[in-house]
């Protein structure tokens, strides 16, 4: 019985100091005050990438070198179709060792064009990484910049975020192209 009372003495004790009762607490002073409207928003970096004139200049240019990679690897290609095919036509009338280096030369070829393939998608996804990085930091502190100066507690990015719904009022997303696009434009002055 003593353990029950010193619960419900402990209890109103502490729902009196909860709400500064008793204690000369001004109770609207120690509650913490919430922002009159919480502000949150979002933006679709995929989008900003896409329509903005720096993301656009960075696609521009990585499809550039993609094409450019390409030339290469379609040369090495068509000197295999090359190989391969004077193999099959000349196979019949070659020396079995002859027939051998051949071979020995075409799966090399082939070993080559895999390896410049692989090479190139690498050297292409790093170029890619790089250009997009670039743009991405840019924005970073763009968003940081319009959020901070229209009062936004909070700015989510539409795709990482998982955001399910959000309201067309709370994306931020036009207003940094236009300001990525002002900024990219005063750069090059």
């Amino acid at each position: 019985m003593r353990g029950m009372r010193w619960a419900l003495v402990t209890g109103a004790l502490g729902a009196t100091i909860a709400a500064g009762g008793g204690l000369g607490v001004d109770t609207a002073a120690a509650q913490p005050q919430a922002p009159a409207a919480a502000r949150i928003g979002y933006v679709d970096i995929q989008r900003v990438l896409a329509r903005s004139a720096a993301g656009v200049a960075a696609r521009e240019q990585l499809e550039r070198e993609k094409a450019a990679m390409q030339k290469q690897v379609d040369g090495q290609r068509a000197e295999l179709e090359k190989l391969r095919d004077d193999l099959e036509k000349k196979g019949q009338l070659l020396s079995p060792e002859a027939r051998r280096e051949r071979q020995d030369a075409l799966e090399k070829k082939v070993r080559e064009t895999r390896r410049l393939v692989d090479d190139l998608q690498a050297t292409l996804q790093k170029k890619e990484e790089q250009l997009l990085g670039k743009v991405l930091s840019e924005v970073s502190g763009l968003v940081q910049k319009v959020a901070r100066d229209k009062g936004y507690l909070l700015v989510l990015e539409r795709q990482r975020s998982s955001v399910l719904y959000a309201a067309a009022e709370a994306d931020l997303t036009d207003e940094i192209i236009r300001a990525y696009d002002e900024e990219s434009r005063k750069a090059k002055r």
